[in-house]
């Protein structure tokens, strides 16, 4: 089935550049030109993955962001932000809401296309089609589901975006080993070019404070980066 992907700018020219690109790439298009048919589509559509603008007339791009993150029926859909906003403040506001992308204007239409791409690749595996679909990884308090990207800590179930699963799960696959922030850039990011070293240690920051009091199973490693605690703080065995 061919991806969907949403649209979401009020400039026609951009809009009708942005549509273009896709559909030569092969991708179904929809487009909203403001938040209220944005957020509207998103529910009703079910995009593969949404574009959007941050400076829209009624509803600023990273509020839709966070209600798309926010909601457990839409968390799971990608978000690419592209905007004429360039400052690196924006860039950490986008990705502290959960934003899996940040491009902004003037951009190229093949590396938008190639960012897609990439993004669709790491988040459009179903569970049935992966080995791991049935696995669920017990450590101390936590407990995840790899295959329905579902995390629980004091089976209280938390909500967490593609990327902050993907970065949780990476961690807790290599527990006692330092990850670099470069290392996890690579494996988790995918090194893309708009991503910097402080964007990782922005969305750990998010991780731990989703995990509660479980968060303290991420340390700090100063210097290099991160690692999660080999064992947990419990009479419990270590997760297999």
């Amino acid at each position: 089935m061919t991806d969907k992907i949403l649209i979401v700018e009020d400039e026609p020219d951009i809009l009708k550049l942005v549509e273009f690109t896709l559909r030569n790439a092969g991708y179904q298009t929809l487009r909203a030109t403001n938040g209220r048919e944005a957020l509207d589509k998103v529910r009703s559509e079910r995009p593969s993955l949404v574009i959007l603008d941050l400076m829209l007339p009624d509803i600023r791009g990273t509020e839709i962001c966070a209600q798309i993150k926010a909601d457990r029926r839409t968390a799971h859909i990608p978000v690419i932000m592209l905007t004429a906003r360039s400052e690196e403040v924006d860039r950490v506001v986008g990705f502290e809401i959960g934003a899996d992308d940040y491009m902004t204007k003037p951009f190229s239409a093949r590396e938008l296309t190639l960012r897609i791409r990439a993004i669709l690749r790491r988040t459009g595996a179903r569970p049935q089609e992966t080995a791991e679909a049935d696995e669920v990884i017990r450590f101390g308090e936590i407990a995840i589901d790899t295959g329905r990207h579902r995390v629980w800590v004091d089976d209280e179930e938390l909500l967490l975006t593609n990327l902050e699963f993907r970065l949780f799960l990476t961690f807790l696959k290599r527990r006692g080993r330092v990850q670099s922030r470069d290392t996890l850039l690579n494996d988790v990011w995918g090194l893309n070019a708009a991503v910097t070293t402080r964007t990782v240690d922005t969305h750990v920051k998010r991780l731990r404070e989703k995990l509660g009091t479980a968060g303290r199973y991420i340390e700090t490693v100063r210097g290099i980066g991160y690692r999660f605690q080999e064992k947990p703080e419990s009479d419990e065995a270590p997760a297999t």
